[in-house]
């Protein structure tokens, strides 16, 4: 057979579509190396890559070695299937290499999809060897191998082995058959439209290899909510298109699946999973699978969960419904992940013993010991959803005979949806980090998850991801550093939250130490910035729950089913979850942490109000009240979100204009929602407590002009609900054709920017204008894309035109034009002394 030519292989290794600098590439731009001295380094890489063996996952290693070589060195590697009689690298698994090599130093086994790097030599011949007991692992090597060029470090002396923390690591995508993604904000799916699997699934083969390249092997294609459709017998070969596309990367595709099937696909009369011909619908459905997709990494289950079909319609347990399609996919090597998201989302709020943050470790702890060995247990860190900040859950501890996967969000759910900056690695790092003390001893939760704690045969990571078809994949080019993180700390949980984001920078930008130094410092102080402006003390919640789960709604969180309740009234405010007085789920832990989190005085700041209810008036660890210190956090968040552009925009040059404009529209939107944020909670509980900001602020905006005290022509005034989401409870609203909204500038000349705050709903692209005098501003559409068609704080945005010079007697007149069903709707001006 001949072989293909090295221009041949090299097409192939870049075929795919060509792209600006959008991010679609992210990490693996392969940037081509100009400073001398880093090219130096690199003098001695051989001119040839071997690979002995062949398999689709070990020809994607080969091309990527291609690629990357010829991005960054601008060489073209000679592709051979023996050892040649020259210097090479050498791609082979652990035994092949120890035939080829005959080198004593190499390791006797690797773990699975562990991987060794070392330079050595063959008939005096330098070798740089990639190796591994199976082809993922040679993948995995070869990505750990071109990250060291791509981050400048020396390759010449390498001896290095690694492996994964855990055996699975898996992402799970939230994707519908209509082509929507619930709780995406990257677009449309890659994997499905129209209620079909996509034609196209170049996108689908991109993105496994991202996925390969951070050490990821499973991917669920589908939402939790699962369609039943997907188990069709007439869907699944549409589905084995997904799975071919991914299998070249070493990523296993697994399905979300519905556990009524046996009836609404299998048209049985019941779904009870103690029904032998359930059980053996699920076992014929699995074979089915299994000859169509034979890879398949399992099913994932969530059940008896917000309106989802569970074992609780015939009295049985998760244990029960887990273990019926467990043992179905056991011949096949599958595994069945049952999440652990279980709880009553109609729990009555009047009762002050109720508590959803028990409800996991209630529902499971009970169980432990009877899920079979194929079954994992799904636990999310906290015992909420995913908030800014909560408690690590305490189920993990709880289970030390049964398998468990920790589940991590990297969509933005609750965390600014990738319209805000929040790089989640370091809240990651803290959970993981996080001492259960289970059995009485040292427990950190990545061991527990790992299964190193327990001895368990199963564990891992889960990353609820969501990219969509936004050239940059989330929406947000800086939103990719937490795919990239959850990648890396599954890989190794013990790397730390600065290394990581490093890699990710550089890689991704690779522009000097200026730009890295300040995107490493935007991501890493980012959770703890948007804390601060959003939910303080661990109360959470104040995020509209009821809505799009993104700007703040304070009230949303109270008197509903749903059980994300703050308890807040007028002389206090946090859950009693003490078990001396309270919800009890303090006792869910073990008797060191449980004695930490039940006394008020040991009981940390950064969880006082998700542990205790206490006054306004209480006194924290720091010295300030807690009303004070929400006053003080949520200026000081924003006022340290203001800084984001202005450190973005020292970068100007020395980024590609592409992204670089990308990423500072993001940073002054949310620069601009920061102060929603900031006045929406502030002003809410200075209304609730009566008690007065000590530094002034709340309540007082010198700079401020509100848009109802504005001449007004064609506008109208809007109460808004809730009244918190406006500067002073109202807006104004077009209902015509145009509007106008006028006031005379009254203060000294000088150079001024100008703010103005206005709604931007999803349901039109009004336009605005603004005037001052006869002369033109600035005008823009209203077209970010937000959350909402209401006027209320999920809409609500900031214009700024910055540097305007202004004197006594200029006339500023703002002109909105509706569209659609958006109102043109304007909250307030706001105009303060430039700063350049």
């Amino acid at each position: 057979m001949r072989l293909p030519s090295r221009l041949a292989i090299l097409m192939l290794a870049l075929a795919g579509p060509l792209f600006a600098e959008t991010g679609y590439n992210a990490w693996l731009r392969y940037e081509r190396i100009q400073d001398s001295n880093v090219l130096e380094l690199y003098s001695g890489l051989p001119a040839s890559v071997v690979v002995l063996e062949s398999s689709p996952v070990l020809k994607s290693a080969q091309s990527e070695v291609l690629r990357a070589v010829h991005g960054m060195l601008g060489r073209t590697e000679r592709v051979e299937t023996a050892v040649p009689e020259e210097s090479c690298i050498l791609l082979a698994t652990l035994a092949e290499a120890r035939r080829v090599l005959r080198d004593p130093s190499l390791p006797a086994e690797l773990p699975e999809d562990g991987f060794f790097l070392k330079t050595t030599a063959v008939r005096g011949h330098d070798v740089l060897l990639v190796t591994a007991s199976n082809d993922r692992g040679i993948l995995y090597g070869t990505f750990a191998l071109l990250r060291k060029i791509n981050l400048h470090e020396p390759i010449d002396h390498l001896e290095e082995q690694q492996g994964p923390s855990a055996p699975i690591r898996w992402t799970n995508e939230w994707d519908n058959l209509n082509g929507t993604i619930e709780r995406g904000y990257g677009g449309r799916s890659i994997f499905f439209e129209n209620g079909e699997v996509a034609t196209d699934l170049r996108r689908v083969g991109d993105y496994a290899r991202l996925l390969a390249s951070i050490g990821i092997d499973g991917c669920t294609v589908n939402n939790v909510n699962a369609n039943p459709r997907v188990l069709s017998s007439d869907f699944l070969p549409q589905l084995a298109r997904i799975a071919d596309a991914m299998r070249p990367w070493g990523v296993h595709m697994s399905l979300s699946v519905d556990f009524s099937s046996p009836k609404t696909v299998g048209h049985l009369d019941t779904f009870d999973p103690l029904d032998p011909n359930v059980a053996q619908w699920w076992k014929s459905k699995a074979d089915e699978v299994y000859r169509v997709i034979p890879d398949l990494g399992g099913f994932l289950l969530k059940a008896d969960s917000e309106g989802r079909a569970g074992p609780s319609a015939y009295g049985r347990t998760h244990a029960d419904a887990a273990n019926v399609i467990a043992r179905a996919l056991k011949p096949h090597g599958g595994v069945l992940v049952y999440r652990g998201f279980v709880y009553n989302h109609h729990l009555d709020w009047r009762n002050l013993k109720n508590d959803r943050a028990k409800a996991a470790y209630d529902n499971f702890a009970k169980l432990d010991g009877k899920f079979d060995d194929n079954v994992l247990i799904q636990i999310k860190y906290g015992p909420i959803d995913f908030q800014v900040r909560e408690p690590v859950s305490p189920l993990p501890g709880a289970l030390p005979h049964t398998n468990e996967l920790l589940e991590l969000q990297v969509t933005q759910e609750y965390t600014g949806q990738q319209r805000h900056l929040c790089f989640l690695l370091p809240l990651w790092k803290e959970s993981l980090d996080f001492n259960l003390h289970a059995d009485g001893r040292d427990t950190p939760l990545k061991d527990i998850v790992a299964g190193k704690t327990f001895h368990r045969p199963l564990g891992g990571f889960v990353g609820v991801v969501n990219v969509g078809r936004d050239d940059n994949w989330m929406g947000a080019n800086l939103a990719m550093a937490n795919l990239y993180a959850f990648g890396r700390i599954a890989w190794n949980p013990n790397l730390s939250a600065e290394k990581i984001v490093g890699e990710w920078t550089k890689q991704t930008f690779n522009e000097g130490p200026l730009v890295t130094d300040t995107i490493d410092n935007l991501q890493l102080r980012s959770w703890r910035i948007y804390e601060d402006y959003t939910g303080p003390l661990g109360v959470g919640g104040l995020t509209n729950i009821t809505g799009p789960h993104y700007g703040p709604g304070i009230e949303s969180a109270e008197r509903n089913g749903w059980g994300q309740w703050i308890r807040a009234d007028a002389k206090g405010i946090g859950m009693d979850r003490t078990v001396a007085t309270g919800t009890g789920y303090i006792g869910q832990y073990s008797p060191p942490v449980a004695a930490m989190y039940e006394s008020l005085e040991r009981c940390p700041d950064n969880l006082l109000l998700f542990m205790h209810h206490v006054p306004y008036t209480y006194v924290l660890h720091s010295g300030k009240t807690v009303i004070q210190h929400v006053y003080d956090s949520h200026y000081y968040g924003a006022a340290q979100a203001a800084e984001y552009p202005e450190l973005w925009r020292r970068l100007r040059g020395r980024i590609d204009d592409e992204r670089y404009e990308a990423v500072l529209k993001r940073l002054e939107y949310q620069a601009g929602h920061a102060i929603v944020w900031r006045d929406a909670v502030c002003n809410w509980f200075f209304r609730e407590s009566n008690i007065t900001d000590a530094m002034g602020r709340v309540g007082h905006h010198p700079n401020r002009i509100e848009a109802e005290d504005m001449q007004l022509t064609g506008y109208t005034v809007q109460d808004i609900t809730p009244w918190e989401d406006a500067s002073g409870g109202k807006a104004i609203a077009c209902d015509g054709s145009s509007c106008t909204a006028e006031v005379t500038f009254k203060r000294a000349p000088g150079w001024y920017d100008v703010g103005i705050e206005y709604f931007d709903q999803n349901n039109g692209g009004s336009h605005f204008s603004v005037i001052d005098g006869d002369q033109l501003l600035d005008e823009w559409n209203a077209d970010l894309k937000l959350p909402s068609a209401k006027l209320d704080s999920d809409t609500s945005a900031r214009h700024t035109i910055r540097g305007v010079a202004l004197r006594p007697g200029d006339r500023i007149r703002i002109i909105g034009v509706p569209e659609g069903g958006e109102r043109a709707a304007i909250d307030y001006i706001e105009i303060t002394q430039s700063k350049h």
